[in-house]
């Protein structure tokens, strides 16, 4: 896939991201790769597979959460074109989501020629307010009702 010219004028960049960034669509290029590792959901106790992929271009870098079959699918040194992704803060640290409605592709060609690491924006910590869970969403989003979203 290449980048077409209306597309690129909706993306965002990756310092530009924040804890309630919604309907991310981005261009990524995968750094370095989290070993994959076993999570059992509360909802209906089926096993899944989790990895991060810390992705990044010129302006910062965010860890992107992989799922299941994306855990295979995601390799070092891609560039991703990522679509209604989202943030979440999982204990305290911004994670980009693709959750339900989000996906990604491998591009061909990749814009990205230096990924700015300095400005990882998942090492910076936030503080948990009372009440608040943000390792499952992040608080209200409004893209979840009582049946929809992942919780795991």
């Amino acid at each position: 896939m290449t980048i077409k010219e209306d597309e690129s004028k909706e993306l965002m960049k990756i310092g530009e991201l924040n804890s309630y960034s919604r309907q991310v669509n981005t261009i990524a290029k995968v750094v370095s790769k989290t070993e994959t590792r076993e999570v059992t959901s509360r909802i209906d106790q089926t096993s899944h597979r989790v990895a991060e992929a810390l992705v990044g271009d010129e302006t910062g870098a965010i860890y992107l959460t992989l799922w299941d079959d994306a855990v295979d699918n995601v390799e070092e040194g891609q560039t991703l074109s990522i679509k209604n992704a989202y943030v979440n803060l999982f204990r305290g640290s911004m994670r980009l989501n693709l959750g339900r409605y989000g996906s990604y592709e491998v591009l061909e060609e990749s814009p990205i020629s230096e990924v700015n690491l300095d400005n990882n924006l998942s090492s910076q910590q936030f503080e948990q307010q009372p009440g608040q869970r943000f390792d499952r969403g992040g608080g209200f989003s409004g893209r979840r009702g009582p049946t929809r979203g992942r919780r795991y």
